[in-house]
């Protein structure tokens, strides 16, 4: 992380990238240190990923388990990269209208930060937070990837303790 008064530190952005934890989780991450983060097909997701910087950090979250919830926080090391399971027929994430010369679909590579010693749960979230203030607690909100304001960021970052 950036020292907090740092001329890129004021410049970073913030973000939320969920992850089932069966299909790539927080461990997998501190484990492998660095990954691509792919296959996502939603265009307001995919267009939120392609405003991210190098040095911005996103908070990771388990999605679509008992209890969801923010878990880690990992930085973005590369971004423009374009996502190469969309020209995979064998993936579940290959798109047939997708041309290389003009790929819909982008990705991001993350590196590793740490692992929350505990989570803040989806329900903590929204009985601390607004709609208004945390796109994640909206009700019917399913998207993958968003923007977390600077102000809540850096009170997540307070409430949450490091691995």
């Amino acid at each position: 992380m950036f020292p907090p008064n740092s001329m890129a530190a004021k410049n970073i952005s913030y973000w939320l990238m969920k992850s089932e934890p069966e299909a790539y989780s927080i461990k997998d991450l501190k484990d492998e240190q660095v990954t691509l983060w792919d296959g996502i097909r939603n265009y307001q997701a995919r267009n939120f990923m392609r405003s991210m910087k190098i040095g911005d950090q996103a908070f990771f979250y388990h999605s679509n388990t008992k209890p969801p919830g923010i878990v880690g926080l990992m930085e973005v090391i590369e971004t423009n990269l374009v996502d190469p399971f969309q020209f995979d027929k064998s993936s579940k994430y290959y798109d047939k209208k997708s041309m290389r010369e003009n790929p819909r679909w982008d990705c991001v590579k993350t590196k590793y930060i740490c692992e929350f010693k505990n989570m803040i749960t989806l329900k903590e979230l929204s009985e601390t937070y607004t709609s208004e203030e945390l796109t994640l607690v909206r009700k019917g909100n399913r998207l993958s990837i968003m923007p977390i304001k600077k102000d809540i960021a850096k009170q997540l970052l307070k409430k949450l303790d490091k691995d």
